[in-house]
């Protein structure tokens, strides 16, 4: 077996960039309390997590793009809810902030987490932001430090091999 790479969950040194969304933002408030928390749990300092706040979630992968372009970012954590109504507004903005947000990944190298939640109801957002199923801000957190230290540990093994 070759080696074997996997990042931790040790924020020190990293800077993170937070995208949210103020539409639904009793619910993105939420999240963005539950993203904050864990990078500060993660040996984050709060002075190098910067938020930057859109119009809607659909707003977010331009947004995304233009900050991962800065070249400051570890990482990007883009938040927002998008909660099903009666017409297919819902399907159109969910899938394009989805395809946005990875296009922006992709494209910058610069880990970009997916942490909007796309739910049927008002009561399964609220679940998500931190009532019964915990709060995926937090998990996105969580997903934007262990990425930033696994894309460490690729560049390191990368020098190695070529050095051999």
């Amino acid at each position: 077996m070759g080696i074997e790479f996997q990042g931790n969950l040790i924020g020190s040194g990293k800077i993170f960039g937070i995208i949210v969304s103020r539409f639904n933002n009793f619910i993105t408030k939420r999240l963005l309390e539950g993203a904050i928390d864990e990078l500060i749990r993660h040996s984050v300092k709060k002075e190098d997590v910067d938020v930057f706040w859109v119009p809607g979630s659909y707003e977010i992968p331009a947004a995304a793009l233009k900050i991962a372009q800065s070249g400051k970012y570890h990482a990007l954590i883009c938040l927002g809810a998008v909660i099903r109504g009666e017409t297919p507004h819902f399907d159109f903005v969910a899938n394009e902030s989805a395809k946005g947000i990875t296009h922006v990944g992709l494209s910058t190298g610069v880990p970009t987490i997916y942490g909007v939640i796309t739910t049927e109801t008002l009561e399964q957002a609220i679940d998500r932001a931190g009532a019964k199923t915990g709060n995926k801000g937090a998990e996105a957190a969580l997903s934007a430090i262990e990425m930033v230290n696994l894309f460490d540990q690729i560049q390191v093994g990368v020098k190695t091999v070529k050095k051999q």
